[in-house]
């Protein structure tokens, strides 16, 4: 008699790796049973989306499982800290200068960019929302690194960054200088605050 395999997933947990999935007991032919019973929605070679998930619904919790070491950065990081009003199509993911990215999904749609390493290693959190976790740059780093690519993030939304940014009360303005001197935009900041101030 065939052996029943009771399909048991974490209905708080978003995002599965193939790895997870295996350490958990199932095989490869068992994870396809359940993409083709719809517990599962594959969306990388290795990713797999819980649809029994019952959880708060972030992008974010995609990340880590999708590419390995990518911290979310720039726009998307400042949605996180409710820094901007403006809501981007893509995650914008920061990985090492010399990673090669390869079999990126569909969806979510992500924005990569390069850092090299004092840019990339500089004010990375892991943030844990029970069984999903994803890590980003600090708020200060995030401040720092829009000063940085404002052209490519455009000007106005950097002014609502930096804006909103001063405006909150958990601001630290010495470790904003410290990161702004590291990356090599302090005086693109001190600029931006005679203006503002």
């Amino acid at each position: 008699m065939p052996k029943i395999i009771d399909y048991k997933l974490d209905d708080n947990k978003k995002i599965y790796t193939v790895k997870e999935l295996m350490h958990q007991g199932y095989s490869r032919y068992a994870i396809e049973k359940m993409v083709h019973n719809r517990l599962l929605k594959k969306i990388s070679p290795s990713v797999y989306v819980n649809l029994g998930y019952e959880g708060t619904e972030n992008d974010l919790y995609y990340v880590k499982p999708l590419i390995n070491g990518g911290v979310v950065c720039l726009m998307s990081a400042a949605v996180y800290y409710e820094l901007t009003t403006y809501w981007p199509s893509e995650i914008d993911i920061a990985v090492k200068k010399d990673r090669k990215i390869v079999n990126m999904p569909v969806e979510p749609q992500l924005n990569i960019y390069h850092f090299d390493q004092k840019r990339y290693t500089l004010g990375i959190k892991k943030i844990d929302e029970g069984e999903n976790s994803f890590d980003i740059y600090d708020m200060e780093k995030t401040v720092a690194d829009i000063l940085y690519f404002r052209n490519r993030i455009g000007i106005e939304e950097t002014k609502e960054v930096l804006v909103t940014y001063l405006g909150r009360p958990d601001r630290d303005m010495v470790k904003l200088h410290k990161y702004a001197k590291i990356l090599r935009c302090e005086q693109i900041l001190r600029t931006y605050l005679e203006v503002l101030i």
